[in-house]
């Protein structure tokens, strides 16, 4: 071979033995990449397992305090359990009319 091709056919290897280097390193970050968001995943599993922990009592209680609320007012309300529905249909009523005639306030300020 003529100096010349064996200059060409160094520089040819040089740059796939760069190459090679590249992939290398390539990998080495992926694998790293992949260690880390990992890593971040765990510790970010790990924090909403303790916050589901911290807030499951509160939850229990609070469910427990429903519980026993609805049960002193079926005790005490006993037969007029009616009334109170009665009460409750005619104030929703209420709140629907006033809803249904601001909305169709709105609807005219807006077409106007």
């Amino acid at each position: 071979m003529t100096p010349e091709v064996k200059q060409a056919y160094a520089q040819v290897e040089s740059g796939i033995r760069g190459i090679g280097k590249s992939i290398t390193e390539i990998q080495q970050g992926l694998r790293k990449a992949e260690r880390k968001i990992e890593a971040d995943a765990r510790a970010r599993i790990k924090a909403l397992r303790a916050d589901a922990r911290a807030h499951l009592p509160a939850l229990q209680a609070r469910r427990r305090e429903v519980a026993r609320t609805l049960g002193h007012l079926a005790t005490a309300a006993e037969g007029s359990w009616h009334d109170v529905k009665q009460s409750a249909d005619s104030l929703l009523a209420d709140a629907r009319v006033t809803a249904a005639s601001v909305i169709e306030r709105f609807r005219k300020a807006l077409a106007s």
